[in-house]
């Protein structure tokens, strides 16, 4: 089974240490953001180069590559939406008298242009990797994606924990489109999806020949989709993730008073 601890751990890692990195660069002062966006510029090139290199590796060393790329590329639009670069049109809060279709027209205005450029990194990552042995970099982007777009669905319908403190105060406005319910019925859904997907990775990685290039691909992804799970389950649990990455928000976060 040690195998497949290093790269749970090193999912795990990447995962916690990355979203902290993010959240503290966008809790400095406004000045430094467009350094910080600049660099992570380079770095999304890079990680392209990266995913593009190693499409056909499929070397363990290739899985760790390509699912590393994947996470940089992923940073990217991270960093471009909580700074305030890509965001959408619609820079208001929701009237508050807008329901149904209307308050989702007014949401999706909020973020089209976070939006569009999700789908041009996907396509950015599948025209790198396309026709590579190695498909861990879109395998990864493709999870990313997919639980980001269920967890903001839920976020709109409505559920327990929104999350407010990883909101920088330039980003307040969005709080207008979040909900606070103890349930909705998308959420069910999207853990039973996803669970059941979840497993089925489990399972490959398990029958994969343990140390293997396979074993390690699946392990890795399978653990990004169950942290992704997890994320799900703490938006309706009594308690809230933000304990996480507490220490690495700054005092421009919403909810954390620090002057």
């Amino acid at each position: 089974m040690s195998q497949y601890a290093l790269p749970l751990l090193f999912t795990l890692f990447i995962w916690w240490f990355s979203t902290g990195v993010i959240l503290y660069l966008d809790g400095l002062p406004a000045r430094t953001f467009k350094w910080t966006m600049l660099g992570a510029t380079v770095l999304l090139m890079l990680a392209l180069v990266g995913l593009a290199q190693s499409r056909a590796d499929t070397s363990v060393a290739g899985a760790y590559c390509a699912f590393t790329c994947a996470i940089l590329v992923w940073a990217w639009q991270e960093v471009a939406f909580l700074l305030g670069y890509v965001t959408g049109p619609r820079r208001l809060p929701c009237p508050p008298k807008s329901k149904g279709w209307e308050r989702a027209g007014h949401a999706f205005q909020a973020v089209l242009h976070h939006e569009l450029a999700l789908v041009g990194l996907a396509v950015a990552v599948l025209a790198v990797t396309w026709g590579g042995a190695n498909q861990t970099g879109w395998w990864t982007f493709v999870i990313l994606w997919t639980m980001r777009q269920s967890a903001k669905l839920n976020v709109f319908l409505g559920v327990r924990n929104l999350s407010e403190e990883f909101l920088p105060r330039h980003l307040a406005y969005l709080q207008g489109y979040f909900r606070r319910r103890r349930m909705n019925g998308l959420l069910p859904v999207s853990l039973l999806a996803a669970g059941a997907v979840a497993v089925s990775l489990a399972q490959g990685a398990m029958a994969a020949r343990a140390g293997s290039f396979e074993a390690t691909q699946l392990t890795l992804v399978a653990t990004l989709l169950v942290l992704g799970i997890a994320e799900h389950l703490f938006m309706v649990l009594p308690f809230s993730a933000g304990a996480l990455w507490r220490w690495w928000l700054g005092k421009e976060h919403l909810g954390v008073p620090i002057r």
